[in-house]
């Protein structure tokens, strides 16, 4: 009688589909934990908590891979036509496949039916996600220095007279939140909503006009200063000053425009550049206006 053959590796029959292809599907809260993994696999600081609050005001995506998810992004609306993009990030594992262009194609298409087929979207890249971006069609349009530290002094910035800088109140949400549109040309209210019930604010003031914010908030391993409109340099640092110089020995992060001129001075008080990021487009560049200029951002994600 015939003895019947082992299987040979050559044999062995082929992984079911479902484990050898990709599948996007939306981000839900209980992903947050596989992506808070592949944050700090990236070395990014964010907390779980962060992610949440992110994921709450935004739309996600994740891939999976065999049941495993392996890439994500995030995108959030900032205007009727307008949206920023982040946490875009593919694991180290599954690079080189082109699994990055399959997801930011498929977020681009999501942003496109939502917001139409011309809308402008945002975001700031590394230097890894360069060349693909480029690509897809977003072109540079500034930068973003990362300052950090916690060992600082801040000295007392002067103001004019009739100036002051006070605590925020609940009657400055609205008008601080037109201070941050204007000088961003970002308009979204979830944000700045999230941002009010998270973080601390100070505002300053002539007379009765708010004309400059500054906010304080939990993020990462410390703290992060940010949003800052200010209609100078000079402001600019009179409020972050009213932070830092109550926070000495405490680990902060502000995330400046290069072209804001405040890299020297924060150097000088000890937090230091740690990292840069260029600031990107595709479309039509959200018109930023007077009288407040943007000289320290939400988030390299929200932007």
């Amino acid at each position: 009688m015939e003895q019947p053959t082992m299987p040979t590796s050559a044999d062995t029959p082929p992984a079911p589909p479902e484990h050898r292809t990709m599948r996007l599907r939306a981000m839900t809260p209980q992903d947050v934990a596989s992506l808070y993994a592949l944050a700090k696999g990236e070395q990014w600081p964010h907390r779980a908590e962060d992610l949440v609050d992110m994921l709450a005001v935004g739309t996600g995506t994740v891939a999976e891979l065999g049941g495993e998810i392996v890439g994500t992004t995030m995108w959030w609306r900032a205007g009727p036509a307008t949206a920023t993009l982040g946490m875009v990030i593919v694991s180290r594992r599954h690079r080189g496949a082109g699994l990055g262009r399959i997801i930011m194609d498929a977020v681009l298409d999501q942003i496109a039916a939502a917001l139409g087929p011309d809308a402008a979207i945002m975001l700031n890249a590394t230097e890894d996600g360069l060349p693909l971006y480029r690509k897809l069609g977003f072109r540079g349009i500034g930068e973003i220095l990362q300052h950090q530290g916690a060992a600082f002094q801040a000295p007392l910035v002067p103001l004019d007279a009739g100036e002051r800088i006070r605590p925020m109140g609940e009657r400055d949400g609205e008008v601080v939140d037109a201070l941050v549109r204007a000088a961003s040309g970002l308009d979204r209210p979830p944000v700045m909503a999230l941002l009010r019930e998270r973080a601390h604010g100070v505002v300053l003031t002539r007379g009765e006009a708010v004309t400059g914010a500054a906010l304080f908030r939990r993020f990462g391993r410390g703290y992060v200063v940010g949003p800052v409109i200010a209609p100078d340099a000079t402001r600019a640092k009179a409020l972050i000053a009213q932070w830092i110089g109550s926070r000495s020995g405490e680990f902060i992060r502000l995330d400046i425009h290069g072209d804001c001129g405040l890299g020297p001075w924060l150097e000088e008080l000890g937090l230091v550049r740690v990292g840069r990021v260029v600031t990107m487009v595709r479309g039509a560049e959200p018109p930023a206006t007077a009288p407040g200029q943007s000289f320290a951002i939400v988030s390299q994600a929200l932007c």
